[in-house]
């Protein structure tokens, strides 16, 4: 398995979990605190495991926000108190889909 496969595979099952954490709507999750520390834990982990995505895999896709992915950890592990959840809930709604199409993409040429 490649080292890029293994990072993709992480990806895509955090991006999995945030769905099932999520899939009740933003209502419930805005009131339910585990189960916003339960998507910032795997938004971290996403973030990180872009980071060790090879340049020549994001340089082939640069549709995929990769610099935004990986600020986005910086402000998970060093300004968690300035997050807002409707900023998180749009990371949610508008930004992981598209990751995680580019990811399963990415996975059927690793």
């Amino acid at each position: 398995m490649t080292t890029d496969r293994l990072y993709l595979d992480h990806i895509l099952e955090c991006i999995e979990k945030i769905e099932r954490f999520t899939a009740a709507g933003k209502d419930v999750f805005v009131q339910d605190e585990m189960a916003q520390d339960a998507v910032l834990r795997n938004l971290h982990t996403l973030s990180e495991s872009s980071t060790r995505i090879s340049d020549e895999l994001q340089n082939r896709y640069p549709a995929v926000p990769w610099r935004e992915m990986r600020a986005f950890r910086h402000v998970v592990v060093h300004d968690y108190l300035g997050l807002e959840l409707d900023q998180v809930w749009e990371i949610i709604v508008a930004d992981l889909p598209p990751v995680k199409q580019a990811v399963r993409s990415m996975l059927l040429e690793v």
